[in-house]
Parts: C-alpha cells; sequence; structure tokens
C-alpha cells in the first residue's frame, strides 16, 4: 500500500464561527494522507496520484466557500479527495493555528478519516 503525504499546507481561509474571523481571515494547515493502492510503483508519472493536483484540490475546498467549523471544511476536503483522487482511504487533519483554545498557547485542530 502506498500512502501520499502531504503536510503543512498554509492556506489563507475566511473561516470560522466568528464574524472577525470570516472578515479578516487567517491561516489553516493542512496535512492530508491518500491510501492509493500500488499507484506509482511503475515510476511513470501518470500511473501515480499527483500530488501537486492533491494540494490545488484542498486549496479549491477551502477557496470555495466559507465554513463556520473545522469539521465540516475538513470533511469537505476528505470527500472531495477520495472522490477526485478514487483514494481507498483518505485522512485530513486541519489546524487552526492563529487561535488559543481557552486563552493559553496551543492550537485547535481536526482530524477526518474516510472511509
Amino acid at each position: 500500500m502506498i500512502t501520499l503525504e502531504l503536510s503543512g499546507l498554509r492556506l489563507f481561509g475566511r473561516h470560522g464561527v466568528y464574524p472577525q474571523e470570516r472578515e479578516q481571515g487567517q491561516d489553516f494547515i493542512f496535512d492530508v494522507e491518500l491510501d492509493v493502492g500500488e499507484r506509482g510503483v511503475s515510476d511513470r508519472l501518470e500511473d501515480a496520484v499527483d500530488y501537486d493536483a492533491v494540494a490545488r484540490a484542498v486549496q479549491e475546498v477551502s477557496d470555495a466557500q466559507a465554513y463556520s467549523l473545522l469539521e465540516a471544511l475538513g470533511t469537505a476536503v476528505a470527500d472531495e479527495l477520495l472522490r477526485r483522487f478514487s483514494a481507498e482511504r483518505v485522512v485530513v487533519r486541519v489546524t487552526k493555528p492563529a487561535i488559543r483554545p481557552g486563552g493559553v498557547g496551543g492550537f485547535a485542530a481536526v482530524r477526518i478519516s474516510r472511509p
């Protein structure tokens, strides 16, 4: 089993519950994993999953609409990656680094798996 991984995709978005989050926007960090079977073993690009296309798909979903919740954003990305790349399994982690949960250090993130 080959797992394609992209880590640290930093995208600007206008997602969030609060009006200032949607007005000002902020960065979101995406980490994705796609289980793609044996695609790419042939050493031919046309047989593999193009990681540039995966990154563009993540950006297209993020740019398509504003989401209130990280859970909804991550689910939309995971579902689109699963559909578009016919992966056997997709894992998406979305991190919102600008917030400080409870006023302390750290960040908020969600992890979505499909199927």
